[in-house]
């Protein structure tokens, strides 16, 4: 292709990115301890990640992701992580779209503009269960079954057995697809899950910038103390379909009725 139309067309997206907000890529990698990879090649600091990007970390690396929108992802070691679908524009809400797989390993979610304006396009996904989020920082281990523990905000955990919403300081478990999220005692976790969530807990997160990431910095600065405390076993566990007003409660598929529930378990 003639060097100047592939010019005009490079000044041409590098406007319409300008004009409409839209991201030619979806994050940055703002920290890189060790090696990880997309594909066979090798991530570098500073490097813009799309959609569709799977990421492999190796043993010993922590990869901090900062998406456009301010939202941070932290990959622990041996982590596969795909960003599946993420969509941001500054003035089009309608169009946000936030689509996450976690297929190996273990990683931190702090929410940015995205999460903050339209907590019901985002997703993170495990094979035990979706994760949706309300203004959330937390964190989840992949040891078969999956391990969550939640740092700040509040998540709910789908799958065909129901919905769990997880709140603030509490740690839960989700077996299978088929099995209900229940809550757990910090002890309980295994080994492995405990290091892990100590590592991300404490891992640097990229400062929080004007255009996004408001709930990133103030969520991290309090994640190191929330994730080495123990948490209540079932402390800010609700199930169902929400919480409004302290009363939570048990959706019925098959009756389609709620049924009411303690808030806590001892």
């Amino acid at each position: 292709m003639n060097r100047s139309i592939v010019r005009m067309l490079a000044f041409a997206l590098a406007g319409l990115a300008a004009t409409t907000g839209t991201a030619l890529a979806d994050a940055v990698v703002a920290s890189l301890r060790g090696d990880a990879r997309i594909g066979n090649a090798g991530l570098t600091l500073n490097q813009r990640v799309y959609t569709g990007s799977t990421i492999n970390t190796g043993p010993g690396s922590q990869v901090v992701l900062k998406f456009d929108d301010g939202q941070q992802v932290v990959l622990n070691e041996t982590t596969t992580f795909r960003i599946t679908d993420f969509r941001y524009r500054a003035n089009e809400p309608r169009g946000d779209r936030a689509v996450l797989d976690l297929l190996q390993g273990a990683l931190r979610f702090v929410t940015g503009i995205v999460g903050s304006r339209n907590q019901q396009v985002v997703q993170l996904r495990v094979p035990q269960a979706t994760i949706g989020i309300r203004g959330t920082d937390f964190m989840v281990a992949l040891v078969n079954p999956a391990y969550v523990q939640v740092l700040n905000g509040a998540i709910n955990t789908v799958n065909a057995a129901g919905n769990v919403v997880f709140g603030a300081g509490s740690i839960g478990t989700v077996g299978s697809a088929t099995s209900l999220a229940v809550p757990i005692p910090a002890s309980a976790l295994p080994g492995a899950v405990s290091a892990a969530f100590n590592n991300l807990a404490a891992a640097q997160l990229a400062a929080a910038s004007a255009a996004g990431g408001a709930g990133g910095a103030s969520a991290g600065a309090a994640g190191g103390a929330a994730a080495t405390a123990p948490a209540a076993g079932a402390a800010g566990v609700a199930v169902g379909l929400g919480v409004a007003a302290g009363v939570i409660g048990v959706t019925s598929d098959d009756e389609n009725t709620t049924v009411p529930a303690a808030t806590t378990h001892h």
